[in-house]
């Protein structure tokens, strides 16, 4: 499990001092510490 290119990625929850945060991707939530969600690029479609 975890991201690949291609995907469609969005933020769903952050922790009240902003790390983690929970993103959903390929159809189940992953929470991620922000300095592992840093390895993430996105795009804007």
């Amino acid at each position: 499990m975890g991201c690949v290119p291609g995907e469609h990625v969005k933020v769903e929850q952050v922790a009240p001092l902003g790390d983690p945060i929970s993103i959903s991707v390929a159809g189940y939530n992953l929470s991620l510490r922000l300095n592992e969600a840093h390895n993430i690029f996105v795009e804007d479609i």
